[in-house]
């Protein structure tokens, strides 16, 4: 049977680990938001008012508004910078 790890040393490690996934997944998620955001831009500027659902939400986050509150014009500007 294996010998008991103390729980000190089972907290210190799953605290070491944790630290570790946060900075690697945190490299991975800002990739995937800057490839969120060029995506969403390209289907702003060929789309048509009102967007797809995907893009309201987007629009909505970067706004900080509800999406009844976005103007095509508004969306426009987010698109362009």
């Amino acid at each position: 049977m294996a010998e008991r790890m103390s729980t000190r040393i089972r907290y210190d490690r799953i605290r070491d680990n944790s630290a570790i996934s946060r900075t690697v997944n945190g490299h991975l998620k800002r990739k995937e938001r800057a490839n969120r955001d060029a995506r969403m831009k390209k289907l702003i500027t060929g789309g048509k008012f009102p967007y797809t659902p995907a893009v309201q939400s987007w629009l909505s986050e970067q706004l900080n508004v509800r999406f009844s509150e976005v103007t095509e014009a508004a969306a426009k500007d987010v698109a362009s910078k």
